[in-house]
């Protein structure tokens, strides 16, 4: 599959088709058949009970501002960052990311085929970054351009209202040169790419790139 095919089946809309070109309704002389269909599919016909739980957690999730205002992320990031402060309690942090990257094994090895196919290393970008919810359903910005992509830390709150209470002594400069970047770079590895990775930065907002 190519580049341009991977790009398109992360940025389109499930099941999008073209709209109408105008004229008549659908049923009117000189318009489509009765009930065609002239506009694009959301992706949850069928799942609209299924749809209406996401709304409704979601709702109730960024309702929920004591002691801070949540994220929808919120969940997420605190299960992260308990795992991550047990490895580094215990001084397990470079055994958990190597165990990190041996379970996405399955999915690097399919990554890596086909960048060998086509010999375009954006699939890897694409694959890390656009196509999981690994990464946007916990890095809630992120842009995307040839050959990069660029994201914004998402543990700043967390780690603040953790931090009054004791709960956590990480902070996202390490966690970033500890944790993420590293896990990239293995992942980078094991497709096969090679792959740059920015090291904290003050403002949040990280960047990897390949070629």
């Amino acid at each position: 599959m190519s580049v341009q095919a991977l790009r398109k089946e992360t940025e389109t809309m499930p099941g999008a088709r073209p709209a109408a070109a105008g004229g008549p309704p659908p049923g009117v002389a000189g318009g489509p058949p009765p009930h065609a269909w002239t506009g694009v599919d959301t992706g949850v016909e069928g799942r609209e009970e299924e749809f209406g739980k996401s709304v409704a957690v979601v709702l109730k999730t960024l309702k929920n501002t004591k002691p801070y205002p949540h994220e929808i992320n919120d969940a997420l990031i605190k299960a992260r960052l308990q795992a991550m402060q047990f490895a580094k309690d215990h001084g397990l942090m470079e055994e958990y990311v190597a165990h990190d990257i041996k379970t996405m094994t399955p999915l690097t090895n399919l990554m890596k085929g086909l960048v060998e196919k086509s010999g375009q290393a954006e699939i890897a970008l694409i694959g890390i970054f656009d196509r999981t919810a690994c990464h946007y359903q916990l890095c809630l910005e992120t842009e995307s351009g040839p050959g990069m992509r660029r994201w914004r830390s998402p543990f700043a709150r967390v780690l603040a209202a953790t931090h009054r209470i004791g709960q956590f002594d990480l902070t996202e400069e390490w966690i970033h040169e500890n944790w993420t970047r590293p896990r990239l770079l293995g992942y980078a590895e094991a497709i096969g790419v090679e792959m740059r990775v920015s090291h904290w930065q003050p403002d949040g907002w990280l960047t990897a790139e390949v070629d």
